[in-house]
């Protein structure tokens, strides 16, 4: 028989587990499986046919028990990370709420830039059955199922109604996943029926199939303009996004910016894009980066932006740039994001870029300004200096305070650890102030800021990294709104060390709110004052420990920088999951950036410290600039 009409008769779920294990991505040569591993939980939806056909045809392709339904999304994110966006994981849910479970974790995912491979179980085609279990039943549209939820937080949609579809919407998922201008989360939804029925597939359809991912190389007039921009030039500055890490571009990087004297300040998805250190180095960058950034950043000429979305935080909602004739270059794959500020457009891949650009640079003579550079080391020494002063000093009287818990963290990372975080305080300092240098790592999520992805992408993080320590940093706030894949790491043996910052509520968002609002009102953890109706009464006890231990995991409880550095010590040399609560200062914070933030003080108000704290707000918009296309 000829090979190419040679069938196999399948169902769909088949035919979409035998697809799935021969999918690979390749990038420089190095060829890996594009989805190694699925995670799910089974309810009606995708119990029948689904896992008959991971437990028949799905010996290479690992099944994984989550606790939730978001957090195993989050798990395939944090693991995509973890990869360069090479690989990621597949996750099913069943009909209805398992499956709407998963639409914060896409969100999460697509504002990344991150692929993840969502199949969320649906009702059935055939509608034989009359409304189902779990069914909306729309007044208008008959076809709209929760499902179409995830249209706008997903990169590519489909929903599988005949089952030879498959032959078109799984190419055209891989595509998207391996493509860094379009990925995110790809969401294919299965219905109940369709699932389960047989067609005959081309046997083709499940030969090996490798997507390579290429490195867009830039336009050499571009490349020019860029250094024609880089020459007039008295006060470039480099704003290193998640691009850098994505396209493998740390040396490169390093590379550019010393042959041209130029600081690098690094985004919440750029930190540790200079691996080993630089004078060069100004760190965080914007409203949670070092006051060193925000101070160059301000008085900078010319940003070159690599790789970065640029979202409110990175330039302090349009008020962190405040030379008047200040330009932009844009060096991204993605064309919405290269010309953004009304940039100079690269559309190329980081690495090729930056490589581009460096010879450019030294074939037209560019070379560092000393007095520009004595500035930036004056401006890093400087902030350094207060850390040491007021950061990791103890105050006494106070419990430990969350900056000093991070300062005994850098002290116990060692080459090759990872240290992940994504809401509140947590990232915002660590962008400050975590030692990315010597082969440590850092993991950051804020586009989405999403409490709970923590623990669960570090086990991501933990199934791409057999060695070193893989510390997830939270509050007490995040562990309690999603602790439970801790039982998924004790099950799967992925060991995690969580940090659990107690200091007893959102001090982050109260913090915020002070700056705002003026008064403390249901951010903090405590009980309800039968006086006055409000939650002002007295802080809520709770056994951090205790839970994480019927869990599975080894705990501490710490309150001072010795206890915790012994904590870490003991950890390390621990296979299964690790907590250790350490009690921190409800009420200090690591110093500011001094870069402003746009979130607006009420506009009309009866009390007089809500109408001082407008008129503050007034003035910092005002500092507000307009950068257009």
């Amino acid at each position: 028989m000829n090979k190419s009409r040679a069938k196999t008769r399948l169902t769909m779920a088949q035919a979409l587990v035998k697809y799935l294990q021969v999918q690979y991505s390749e990038r420089d040569g190095k060829r890996r499986r594009l989805i190694p591993g699925i995670f799910g939980i089974f309810g009606h939806g995708n119990v029948g046919a689904l896992s008959q056909a991971l437990h028949e045809y799905g010996q290479n392709l690992p099944y994984y028990q989550p606790r939730n339904e978001q957090s195993m999304v989050h798990t395939a994110t944090g693991y995509a990370k973890a990869n360069h966006r090479l690989a990621t994981l597949a996750c099913t849910a069943s009909i209805g709420p398992g499956s709407t479970n998963m639409i914060t974790g896409a969100a999460t995912a697509t504002i990344n830039r991150l692929p993840v491979l969502l199949f969320p179980s649906d009702y059935y085609a055939t509608r034989h059955q009359g409304p189902v279990l779990q069914q909306l039943e729309h007044p208008v549209s008959a076809d709209v199922s929760v499902n179409d939820c995830f249209r706008p937080v997903s990169r590519f949609f489909d929903r599988i109604s005949r089952p030879e579809q498959l032959l078109t919407a799984l190419p055209e998922a891989m595509r998207v996943l391996t493509d860094p201008v379009e990925t995110g989360a790809v969401t294919i939804a299965l219905p109940q029926d369709v699932q389960a029925h047989a067609w005959d597939y081309p046997v083709q359809f499940f030969e090996e199939r490798t997507w390579e991912i290429e490195r867009r190389l830039p336009q050499p007039r571009r490349i020019a303009q860029a250094i024609e921009l880089l020459r007039k030039a008295k006060r470039p500055l480099i704003v290193a996004g998640g691009g850098v890490h994505y396209s493998e571009a740390w040396e490169e990087l390093r590379a550019f910016c010393e042959t041209c004297g130029i600081p690098v300040a690094e985004t919440f998805g750029g930190k540790g894009a200079i691996r080993n250190g630089s004078e060069l180095l100004l760190g965080g960058f914007a409203v949670c980066g070092t006051p060193a950034a925000g101070s160059i950043a301000s008085k900078a000429d010319l940003i070159l932006c690599i790789g970065t979305r640029l979202t409110d935080f990175a330039t302090g909602s349009q008020s962190v740039f405040q030379h008047p004739d200040v330009r932009f270059v844009g060096i991204n794959v993605c064309g919405h994001d290269a010309f953004k500020q009304g940039a100079l457009p690269i559309l190329a891949d980081a690495r090729e870029a930056l490589v581009a650009l460096t010879l450019a640079a030294r074939d037209a003579g560019i070379r560092p300004n000393q007095a520009y550079t004595q500035e930036v080391v004056a401006a890093c020494s400087q902030w350094q200096d207060q850390v040491k002063r007021e950061v990791y000093q103890h105050v006494p009287g106070e419990a430990m305070s969350q900056g000093e818990l991070i300062g005994v963290l850098n002290n116990a990372a060692q080459a090759g650890d990872t240290i992940v975080a994504a809401a509140g305080a947590p990232p915002g300092d660590l962008l400050r102030l975590w030692d990315a240098s010597k082969g440590r790592n850092i993991h950051l999520e804020f586009g989405n800021s999403c409490m709970g992805y923590e623990s669960p992408a570090g086990l991501g993080v933990r199934m791409t990294q057999p060695r070193g320590e893989v510390y997830v940093f939270i509050g007490d706030g995040t562990y309690l709104m999603n602790p439970t894949e801790l039982v998924t790491a004790s099950q799967e043996k992925l060991k995690i060390t969580v940090v659990l910052s107690e200091n007893h509520g959102y001090q982050c968002i109260r913090q915020l709110q002070m700056a705002r609002a003026g008064h403390p009102f249901g951010n903090e953890f405590m009980e309800r004052n039968l006086e006055t109706n409000r939650l002002e009464g007295d802080y809520v006890k709770i056994d951090f420990a205790q839970n994480a231990a019927s869990m599975g995991a080894r705990t501490w409880n710490v309150a001072n920088a010795d206890e915790l550095s012994r904590a870490l010590r003991e950890a390390r040399s621990e296979t299964r999951p690790c907590v250790i609560v350490a009690e921190t200062e409800k009420h200090r914070s690591v110093p500011s950036s001094g870069v402003w933030w746009d979130v607006a003080a009420s506009e009309v108000s009866n009390d007089p410290v809500t109408q001082k704290l407008r008129a503050q707000y007034e003035e910092g918009r005002d500092q507000q600039q307009r950068f257009y296309y």
